[in-house]
Order: structure tokens, then sequence, then C-alpha cells
């Protein structure tokens, strides 16, 4: 032992106790007096080889069997009877630290021994006043001490659940002791042995264990409350690393934690696993001869563990299962990554598929949400992520297909969007921040222009994707977009469609070459002629049609195209 330190340890033992048994001698041949708790329910042939693990250490020490519950005073009972014992039979003990049959010494005994002896009077302790803290599981913080908990949680369930409300109703409220002001913690510690024979030795000791044997998880609360009685410095930090799920149980360390570990720089750590071999041949670290006297330094560790909680409450972003469905608008990110839709642009340059695909970093798919299949880029028959390209499949779970193929491909997904397609995500890309949208409206009037169909079907098809479109806008115009969203009349993008084109590649792709040369744009010198026939034919063109020069027309004196007057008014 370092300088005039003396430890002593406890460790609670409750099940594997061949691991126990291995932990006690690393404590035991690093020079620490070590008294063991077995939980009384432990089979005796498995004490009994216990026992016989250790027979040939001197300094080890087994003390009274109690029937330990999770949550219940008799934690508390089996720690004061070791210490009790660690310091009557000990007494040149300076500090005792209690510890889990779990619990790995990461670094060497003797080193924790010199840490401790550069503060000797100093208790190592987490200890944080109950109205603040805001790690505990549950909801109870103030009521774990002002109500009564005669139940056992784990067995009487129920009974536990029904008797808080019952309180809560009756607005039940404990009083506290004396003096006392109620803090919580770690259940490990490493307290000086002035402190801890303070705590064991208080004139009120009958008082404070008769309060905290009905209090909520004593383990957790009854020295770290304490502590704050007798202690003359208190460390408000554990050396043992111990962190815990998003249910309160331990975390598990495996083979692949090392690397962690051992940045951590932490003196203990719970709760290895018994099967992690490279683990438990790797520490405790053998001693050096300048005792390394850093502090532990858990916060990498300890970030990582929280992300990871975060991830199981939460689920990868993007990520849909059979097993968590995320319930509507609580999901972790409607999808994975960025993605960019592109609405109106094939209509003004037919090939804007394959010209932007040479200057995005990513997939550009033509329309993947066409009436007749899902475009993927390539026009392969089957698609990134065995996803198919039949429309019916598609529909099926459009959110799903969108989202998978987001997530699968690893790639930044571009694709082409009109009122032609199907409208079912218009919602749910609206509301995604990763979705890029750049919109052109009116633009599905070019391929009409020119397409050689009767005026009557033209009429048609005009009235009915306007209908379309203007949903659409309604949706894009929502207090609850969360999307990215440009929209540009078709007359406004025809007049600087350089300036507009290069902005929107500029926000999928910021490092893009500047465009020298604009993809081959569509024919639209009859656009306007076509924009007066409609107009004259009784249908009110109210997309991209403002701005666009009208010239004169050799149907000016048409008005109709001979449909009644109701017909007409229904398509618009």
């Amino acid at each position: 032992m370092s300088g005039r330190v003396r430890l002593g340890v406890i460790l609670l033992c409750h099940a594997d106790l061949p691991m126990a048994a291995r932990m006690a001698r690393i404590w035991a041949e690093g020079g620490a007096r070590v008294a063991i708790h077995v939980d009384a329910k432990v089979r005796a042939p498995d004490l009994a080889a216990m026992r016989d693990a250790l027979a040939d250490l001197d300094g080890i020490a087994f003390t009274r069997r109690r029937r330990c519950d999770w949550g219940r005073f008799s934690l508390v009972r089996a720690t004061q009877d070791a210490a009790e014992h660690l310091l009557r039979d000990h007494p040149d003990i300076t500090h005792v630290y209690l510890a889990s049959g779990a619990c790995l010494p990461l670094r060497p005994v003797t080193e924790l021994a010199a840490f401790l002896a550069a503060d000797p009077d100093r208790d190592h302790i987490e200890s944080v006043s109950a109205d603040e803290v805001g790690w505990t599981v549950g909801g109870l913080n103030e009521e774990r001490f002002t109500l009564y908990f005669p139940f056992d949680w784990r067995r009487h369930r129920r009974l536990f659940d029904r008797f808080v409300e019952w309180q809560r109703r009756r607005g039940v409220r404990r009083r506290l002791p004396r003096g006392l002001s109620p803090h919580l913690g770690s259940q490990w510690w490493c307290l000086t042995a002035p402190t801890l024979r303070a705590i064991l030795q208080d004139p009120r000791r009958a008082e404070f264990d008769r309060y905290f044997r009905l209090s909520w998880i004593p383990d957790e609360s009854y020295f770290q409350t304490l502590v704050r009685r007798h202690s003359v410095q208190i460390e408000s930090r554990s050396l043992t690393l111990a962190k815990f799920d998003h249910k309160g149980r331990p975390y598990q360390l495996y083979d692949d934690h090392l690397p962690l570990l051992e940045e951590s720089r932490c003196f203990v750590a719970r709760k290895a696993w018994h099967g992690a071999d490279r683990l438990l041949a790797h520490f405790p670290r053998p001693a050096s001869a300048a005792p390394d006297l850093s502090p532990p330094q858990p916060a990498g560790i300890e970030r990582l563990i929280n992300r990871t909680i975060r991830r199981r409450l939460q689920g990868r972003p993007g990520l849909y299962m059979q097993s968590r469905y995320p319930r509507k608008d609580a999901e972790n990110g409607k999808t994975a990554a960025p993605y960019a839709v592109f609405q109106g642009f094939t209509d003004i340059f037919p090939g804007f598929e394959r010209w932007l695909g040479a200057r995005v970093a990513g997939d550009v798919h033509g329309h993947l949400f066409s009436a007749e299949m899902a475009e993927f880029a390539g026009r392969p028959e089957i698609g990134p992520g065995a996803l198919s390209t039949s429309a019916a499949l598609r529909d099926h779970d459009a959110q799903g297909f969108l989202t998978s193929l987001i997530r699968v491909s690893g790639r930044m997904q571009v694709f082409q969007f009109s009122p032609r397609d199907s409208q079912i995500l218009n919602w749910f890309i609206a509301t995604d921040p990763n979705a890029h949208l750049f919109v052109v409206t009116g633009a599905w009037m070019l391929p009409l222009v020119n397409s050689g169909m009767p005026f009557d079907d033209v009429r048609r098809i005009t009235a009915h994707l306007q209908r379309v479109e203007l949903a659409q806008l309604d949706v894009l115009n929502s207090v609850w977009v969360k999307a990215r969203v440009q929209v540009h009349d078709l007359a406004d993008f025809l007049s600087r469609p350089l300036a507009l084109l290069e902005d929107a590649l500029g926000q999928i792709e910021p490092h893009a070459a500047p465009i020298r040369a604009l993809p081959a744009m569509r024919d639209t010198s009859g656009l306007s002629d076509l924009l007066r026939r409609l107009r004259n034919a009784g249908l009110q063109p109210r997309l991209g049609a403002e701005g666009l020069p009208l010239a004169a027309s050799s149907h000016e004196g048409q008005a109709t195209s001979g449909r009644p007057d109701s017909e007409r008014t229904a398509a618009e």
C-alpha cells in the first residue's frame, strides 16, 4: 500500500461467484483487506466452491449473509455488516471501497492507494441533492424519501404501484429525520475510515435506519445522505465507472470495450461480462515503478454510452422496423439522410436527369413515383436494396419505399417529380427536414404544347394537373413544413434559368463546378398560344402563365371547344 493508506474492500456478491472470486483475488493480491458478502439466496455448494478458491489468501473474510432484494434496505444492511467487520478486525484501514463481485479493477490496486494517499481526507462518493437529480429511472426522486415503500418492486409490482398511487391521492408525506438533507448517487463509493465510522456509530443511527428501511432504493441514498453529516471533504464522484441503460440496468462490458476503458483511466468498471476473456486478461494493468496519479477521465466512454441509450430509445434515424415501428410524428427522423426532389425540371429540360447525374455525387433517378413504374437511375429491373420497380408494390407502402431507398443506398438520392406522379407522400416529404424540394410550377404544361393531342384532351389534362399541383402547393405552404422548399413559377424560371439552376445545384452539391452550359431546353414557342386558347376555352391557367408574353394567335376568335358550360366548370 502507498504511504499510510490501507485499503479495505467490500464485495457484494449475488451471482456468478467464480467471477466474484476472481475479482476478490485481484483486490487481495493488490494488498487490500476484503470483506465478502454473499447473498443468502446463493446455493451453499456455490459458496463452498468460492471459499475453496480463495482459501490460499490471507485478508479475506466472509461476513454474515443476508437475503438481498433489489431496491430494499437489505443491501444497506449487508454493506453495514461488511464495513463493521473491516473496521473492527483491521483498525489500520484508512479507506473502504464498496464494489460488487462483477466490478473489474482497471488500474493496479497500489495505484488506487497512491491516488487516495495524495488527498487522504477526501471521501469519493456521488452525493447529489434530490432536488437536482435528473437521472433517476421511474419518476421517483423526492418521493422515494416522502412515501412509504413496504412492498418489493420485483416480487409485488402491482401492490407496489397501487400503494404508491394510494399515498399520492391521500397526500401522504413522510417527515425526514431532523437535520437530514436527502441526497442521491451511485451505490459504489470509497469512504475514509473516520467518515465511515462516524456514519456507523452515529448516536441516531437507529432512527436513520428505521427511516431508510421504508425508503425506495436506499443503497443509492443512505450513505449518500449521511455522508453530508460527517464528511470533511467530499468529492461528489464515484471512482467506479458504472453506467445504466434506459431501464436502470447496468451496462455489460465486453471485449470490444477494451480501448474505451483503457482511455477512461478509471480505477474500477462495472460490470464486466464473465465471458469477456480479453478484457479480463488485460485488466488490471500491471503496476509501474512510478504510480500514475492522474484522475479518472470517463467522459469519452460516458458520451458513447449516452449515445447508445438515445439510440435505443429513439432508434436509428430513418430506420423503420417491425420490432419497434414508430408512432406517427414520434420517430427519430423520417428519413436517414438528406435527399433532393426536382419538380418540373425534366419538363423544361428533357435530358435533365442525365445532365444532373454527371454533376452530383449521388444517385439521380427519374420519376420514382411515376404511375407506370419506379424509374431508378439507369432503369434497372431491381433497384437499390432489392426495391422493385413495380408501381403497385411501391404504392403499397410508399413511405417504406422511399425511406428504405435513402437508408440502404449510402449516397445522396435525387429524383424527379411531377403532378403526373403519385402524390401519396406529399405531406411526408414536406414535413421531412432531410428533404430539399425545388419546384417549377406549371412546367408540366410544356410537354402539352407540341403533343399533337386534341385540344379537348389537352384542356382536360391541364385542368387535372393544375388541381393536383395547387393541392400540393397548399401542402408546401403549410406552417408544418420542415423541408427546404424553393418554388418558382414557370415564367420566373424561364426568365433566368441559369441563376436558379446554379442555386439549386449549389444547395445539394456545394462544391459543384460552375454551370457553363444549360441542358437542352424544350421548345416553348407555342406556350403563349396554348395559354390563350385555354383561357378563351374557359380554363384559367393559374400556374406559370403570369408574365409570359402572349403572341397573336389565329385561334383568337375560338372561345370554346363545344363542351357544355357545366362540364367545363367541373373540369376547372
